[in-house]
């Protein structure tokens, strides 16, 4: 039986089959090498048409789960990005939640702290942009660029002006600490939070940076930062390795996504969106007989016009 002839509770099923071998609930036997960046799990090169239409359909999926989200108003669902640059980012959110209602999601992109948010604490910009009930919010980079970023160039630290004493051995750990604490604090208030990696190998992003350099039309997208961050490219892969094992959890799991594949990493952000919003059991919301009654009067009251 294909994915379309499914009934909504049968695919939210199978949708959880397919993430569940990149999701991470308990990071202590986490290793990134044990992650593949170049896999399609049960489809080859050959089946991309067909994963088209399976992303095709799981974006309707998506869409209908987010209208009974938005008409419930009871939970939120924060989806995270984080990844290297030209990991496809910004593509896996443009095409996953192409079909959803704009109003009912809200995508934030974040860049280098601004002053003002350097005279916060490192949560403070996020924490304000966190998803209304009802809401899907996107986070394309988070708070989790606090221990990676600033991790791998911790002269960046000296800009946040926090207090010496509070600048020891233990800060990464005291950071991934307050992380998890916050992500339980919003689970327990009704944000389901789904925190995707997205795991592009070194040889890839050098391709990718490349047809940028040989096309006009992407030469935008293209920074000399990028290219010179390339050097610590073992840096960031042991920074993204100790921020999984830290700081994934049952109530916030992260997703190894393989991204050398776009075709392939979109499915899985996809098929891991809608087994978030299908375990929550949502349901448009059932009128009382009071407000029934209303609705025979307005009847009443067009048809008599």
């Amino acid at each position: 039986m294909e994915f379309g002839d499914l009934s909504l509770k049968e695919r939210v099923k199978s949708c959880r089959r397919f993430a569940g071998p990149y999701r991470i609930t308990d990071g202590s036997r986490f290793r990134l090498e044990d992650f593949d960046p170049d896999d399609t799990g049960e489809f080859t090169s050959k089946d991309k048409k067909a994963a088209r239409d399976m992303l095709e359909l799981g974006t309707a999926t998506l869409s209908e789960l987010q209208e009974r989200l938005y008409a419930q108003d009871r939970w939120a669902l924060l989806a995270l990005f984080q990844a290297t640059d030209a990991a496809g980012k910004d593509g896996a959110i443009k095409h996953v939640m192409s079909g959803v209602n704009p109003q009912g999601c809200q995508v934030y992109s974040f860049k280098q702290p601004s002053a003002e948010e350097l005279d916060h604490d490192f949560l403070w910009r996020c924490l304000k942009r966190m998803p209304e009930r009802g809401r899907i919010g996107i986070f394309n980079r988070s708070y989790y660029e606090e221990v990676l970023v600033v991790r791998v160039h911790e002269e960046l630290l000296e800009k946040q002006r926090l207090p010496p004493s509070l600048l020891g051995k233990s800060i990464w750990k005291e950071r991934y600490e307050d992380i998890r604490n916050v992500e339980r604090y919003l689970s327990r208030n009704g944000t389901v939070i789904r925190k995707f990696f997205l795991h592009l190998s070194k040889k890839e992003q050098r391709k990718r940076f490349l047809a940028r350099l040989d096309n006009e039309d992407k030469n935008w997208k293209f920074s000399l930062a990028d290219a010179r961050e390339r050097k610590y490219w073992d840096d960031y892969q042991q920074a993204y390795e100790d921020m999984i094992r830290a700081t994934a959890t049952p109530e916030a799991p992260w997703y190894v996504v393989p991204a050398d594949k776009k075709w392939f990493s979109r499915i899985v952000v996809a098929a891991a969106l809608i087994e978030a919003l299908g375990s929550l059991d949502l349901e448009f919301p059932r009128l009382d007989d009071e407000k029934k009654y209303e609705l025979v009067e307005a009847r009443e009251a067009l048809m008599n016009e």
